[in-house]
């Protein structure tokens, strides 16, 4: 199976199970991944998050199948565009954390 039949068939919920069993090292049933199946899953996850979520995260794998890493400033940037659209992240004064 190619890469993009891949994608086509994997749903947001098998993709949350291999980010969990990447993440954990083990199966949704407790049974430890092989490295095999670790570096399969991990791209796949890698994959699904380029490709379909398109990722805004500072280091993250593009649609190119490149690495993609972003500044401070393009982030700032990036944070400025999203607040000035009225969409907001928490914000905390001193004494709240």
């Amino acid at each position: 199976m190619d890469s993009a039949m891949l994608l086509q068939n994997m749903s947001e919920q098998v993709y949350q199970k291999l980010l969990q069993s990447v993440e954990t090292g083990k199966w949704l049933d407790g049974s430890p991944l092989t490295e095999q199946q670790k570096e399969i899953s991990m791209q796949a996850v890698m994959m699904y998050q380029a490709k379909v979520l398109k990722s805004e995260q500072h280091m993250t794998v593009g649609a190119d199948g490149e690495i993609v890493h972003k500044s401070r400033e393009t982030f700032k940037q990036e944070f400025n565009q999203k607040a000035e659209k009225g969409q907001t992240i928490a914000r905390f004064k001193q004494d709240d954390i």
